[in-house]
Formats: structure tokens, sequence, C-alpha cells
């Protein structure tokens, strides 16, 4: 059975999911970023059970196809942005499409709706997160953070950084207690 899991962003968050499964009694078949697949199926009052646990640790079970949905671009950009070393600069309309198989217009009015924003403007946000975690880190240039992450050019990093942040990189980098927020906070 397929499960689908709200607010997991990184592989702790799959090690913290994996051990409240198994704390319930559940057999893990696979687990990735936002899904799930457990050996049978859940009972209503088992699926109840496992949503109020995997709540008290931050994350929940997605119930409805729009939310999964949703669910799955904002895995598809996390990865893209911070968990995969392949070329970022590919179309996002395109990445995402290929991956979910829906209208790329369906999807990204979808995620505004829902979510409030849109799927260009979270995926910047993830980006500008990766750029101070990466600033932080003090072991890349600005040229080589620029091109990691599939910016043209250092100016264009720089000019979005500012927009987002309202400081400069190199501002920022000086400001070591700026506190950097969680990735599913933003």
């Amino acid at each position: 059975m397929k499960l689908y899991i709200k607010n997991m962003v990184c592989s702790r968050c799959k090690m913290v999911v994996q051990s409240q499964l198994e704390n319930a009694g559940l057999t893990p078949v696979s687990i990735d970023l936002g899904e799930v697949e457990i050996e049978g199926m859940l009972s209503v009052n088992k699926r109840k059970e496992l949503d109020h646990t995997l709540r008290s640790v931050g994350f929940e079970l997605i119930d409805d196809k729009k939310s999964q949905t949703i669910e799955k671009i904002k895995t598809l950009v996390i990865n893209l942005v911070h968990h995969k070393n392949e070329d970022i600069k590919t179309n996002l309309s395109t990445y995402i499409t290929s991956k979910i198989h829906q209208d790329y217009n369906y999807l990204s009015n979808l995620f505004s709706e829902v979510e409030g924003t849109t799927i260009e403007k979270y995926f910047i946000s993830q980006r500008i997160e990766r750029v101070k975690e990466l600033l932080m880190y003090d072991e890349l240039s600005l040229s080589q953070i620029a091109d990691q992450l599939g910016y043209s050019s250092v100016a264009y990093l720089s000019n979005q950084f500012k927009k987002t942040t309202g400081f400069t990189p190199s501002y920022f980098k000086t400001l070591k207690e700026q506190k950097r927020r969680n990735i599913e906070d933003l």
C-alpha cells in the first residue's frame, strides 16, 4: 500500500518516518521523500493512529489527490535544488511535467490556488535557501554557487538574493547569526 506523507524533505525525514512506521508495527517496502510503500493494507483505525504518530514528529498523511500532487511538486523542487547533482539549468516546467505526467498549466494553477504562491516563486525560495546554506559553509565562491545552482551569472544570483532577502550575498555572509529557514517552512 502506498502512503503519501507531507513535510518529508530530507534523508533524516526518511529515517524518522521509517522509525515511526516500524514502531507502529508496519513494514516499509520503500521510503522516498513524500511517499512510502508498506506491506499490506491499513485499517481506518490504524491509519488514524499512524497519522497521529506522524503528526507528533512534524509529518502527516495526505489523503486527497490534490494535496498529493502538491506534495509531489514540492518534493521534486526540493530534490532538484537540494539533493540532485544533475543539471539544475533544466526548464522547471519540463522537469515537473516529465515526472508527474500532467499538464503544467493545471499543476501551476493548482499549486498557486492551494499554496498561495507560484511554483516558480517556491523554486526561487528553495534556491535562495540553498545559496544561504552554501554561503554559510564558506567552501565555494559566489561564482561557483551561481554555477552549481544554475544561475546565468553572479549578478543575477546577487539581484535575486537581494530581492528575496533584502541583503547582498556578501553582507549575508557576514551575518553568521542569521538563521536559515527550514525547508518545510518555505
